[in-house]
Protein backbone atom coordinates (compact mmCIF):
# COMPACT_ATOMS: atom_id res chain seq x y z
CA UNK A 1 0.00 0.00 0.00
CA UNK A 2 1.07 3.08 -1.05
CA UNK A 3 1.60 6.13 1.27
CA UNK A 4 -0.06 9.67 0.26
CA UNK A 5 3.66 10.93 1.46
CA UNK A 6 4.66 8.66 -1.56
CA UNK A 7 2.32 9.87 -4.04
CA UNK A 8 2.75 13.15 -3.41
CA UNK A 9 6.69 12.42 -3.97
CA UNK A 10 5.71 10.61 -7.00
CA UNK A 11 3.91 13.24 -8.30
CA UNK A 12 6.12 16.29 -7.20
CA UNK A 13 9.12 14.06 -9.09
CA UNK A 14 7.05 13.69 -12.29
CA UNK A 15 6.19 17.03 -12.59
CA UNK A 16 9.80 18.43 -11.66
CA UNK A 17 10.60 16.02 -15.12
CA UNK A 18 7.78 17.86 -17.31
CA UNK A 19 9.46 21.53 -16.26
CA UNK A 20 12.88 20.36 -16.88
CA UNK A 21 11.35 18.65 -20.58
CA UNK A 22 9.19 22.16 -20.83
CA UNK A 23 12.48 24.51 -19.87
CA UNK A 24 15.05 23.04 -22.21
CA UNK A 25 12.19 22.84 -25.48
CA UNK A 26 11.32 26.31 -24.99
CA UNK A 27 14.80 27.30 -24.86
CA UNK A 28 15.78 25.23 -28.21
CA UNK A 29 12.94 27.09 -29.34
CA UNK A 30 14.17 30.19 -28.32
CA UNK A 31 17.62 30.09 -30.28
CA UNK A 32 15.90 28.49 -33.15
CA UNK A 33 14.45 31.07 -33.65
CA UNK A 34 16.38 34.02 -33.11
CA UNK A 35 18.74 32.82 -35.62
CA UNK A 36 15.79 32.43 -38.00
CA UNK A 37 15.07 36.23 -37.25
CA UNK A 38 18.93 36.81 -37.71
CA UNK A 39 18.84 34.76 -41.11
CA UNK A 40 15.58 36.68 -42.74
CA UNK A 41 16.47 40.17 -41.86
CA UNK A 42 20.12 39.68 -43.29
CA UNK A 43 19.00 37.60 -46.54
CA UNK A 44 16.22 40.86 -46.91
CA UNK A 45 18.21 43.55 -45.62
CA UNK A 46 19.57 46.10 -48.23
CA UNK A 47 22.91 45.72 -50.05
CA UNK A 48 24.92 48.16 -51.35
CA UNK A 49 28.90 46.87 -49.71
CA UNK A 50 27.27 44.00 -47.93
CA UNK A 51 28.24 45.12 -44.52
CA UNK A 52 25.31 45.95 -43.19
CA UNK A 53 23.76 42.68 -44.38
CA UNK A 54 26.40 40.75 -42.72
CA UNK A 55 26.50 42.95 -39.43
CA UNK A 56 23.18 40.86 -38.03
CA UNK A 57 23.68 38.95 -35.17
CA UNK A 58 21.42 36.56 -32.33
CA UNK A 59 22.97 36.93 -28.84
CA UNK A 60 21.99 35.36 -25.71
CA UNK A 61 21.20 38.26 -23.57
CA UNK A 62 20.20 36.47 -20.37
CA UNK A 63 19.77 32.81 -19.25
CA UNK A 64 18.86 31.15 -15.86
CA UNK A 65 17.24 27.76 -15.18
CA UNK A 66 13.74 28.63 -16.61
CA UNK A 67 14.42 31.49 -18.78
CA UNK A 68 16.67 32.29 -22.48
CA UNK A 69 16.41 35.87 -23.77
CA UNK A 70 18.27 36.31 -26.96
CA UNK A 71 18.83 39.43 -28.79
CA UNK A 72 18.62 40.19 -32.43
CA UNK A 73 20.57 43.02 -33.55
CA UNK A 74 23.01 44.82 -36.04
CA UNK A 75 26.39 44.75 -34.17
CA UNK A 76 28.15 47.41 -35.82
CA UNK A 77 25.68 48.83 -38.55
CA UNK A 78 22.98 49.52 -35.62
CA UNK A 79 23.04 53.68 -36.25
CA UNK A 80 21.39 53.14 -39.74
CA UNK A 81 18.72 50.45 -38.91
CA UNK A 82 16.23 52.63 -38.25
CA UNK A 83 17.06 54.48 -41.51
CA UNK A 84 16.83 51.75 -43.73
CA UNK A 85 13.72 50.02 -42.27
CA UNK A 86 11.29 53.55 -42.06
CA UNK A 87 12.86 56.08 -44.43
CA UNK A 88 14.72 59.16 -44.33
CA UNK A 89 14.97 62.71 -45.48
CA UNK A 90 18.07 63.51 -47.78
CA UNK A 91 20.06 66.15 -47.13
CA UNK A 92 19.05 68.55 -50.56
CA UNK A 93 15.34 67.58 -50.14
CA UNK A 94 13.08 64.12 -51.26
CA UNK A 95 12.69 61.32 -49.32
CA UNK A 96 14.44 57.78 -49.36
CA UNK A 97 11.76 54.92 -48.87
CA UNK A 98 12.14 52.19 -46.66
CA UNK A 99 12.94 48.65 -47.31
CA UNK A 100 10.82 47.13 -44.40
CA UNK A 101 13.07 44.27 -43.35
CA UNK A 102 13.39 43.82 -40.04
CA UNK A 103 9.41 44.31 -38.94
CA UNK A 104 8.43 41.22 -41.00
CA UNK A 105 11.17 39.50 -39.51
CA UNK A 106 10.00 40.06 -36.28
CA UNK A 107 6.19 39.00 -37.02
CA UNK A 108 7.56 35.72 -38.38
CA UNK A 109 9.85 35.29 -35.38
CA UNK A 110 6.59 35.63 -33.64
CA UNK A 111 4.60 33.31 -35.37
CA UNK A 112 7.63 30.74 -35.41
CA UNK A 113 8.49 30.59 -31.64
CA UNK A 114 4.60 30.29 -31.07
CA UNK A 115 4.69 27.54 -33.28
CA UNK A 116 7.45 25.69 -32.06
CA UNK A 117 6.69 25.96 -28.66
CA UNK A 118 3.26 24.53 -28.95
CA UNK A 119 5.00 21.98 -30.97
CA UNK A 120 7.39 20.83 -28.80
CA UNK A 121 5.14 20.91 -25.59
CA UNK A 122 2.03 18.97 -27.06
Amino acid sequence: MTSIDDMAAEIMKGLNEYAELADASMKKAVRKTANSVKNEISANAPKKTGRYKKSWAAKKTKENSHTLEMTVHSKDRYQIAHLLENGHAMRNGGRVEGIPHIAPAEEHGEEMLTRLIEKELS
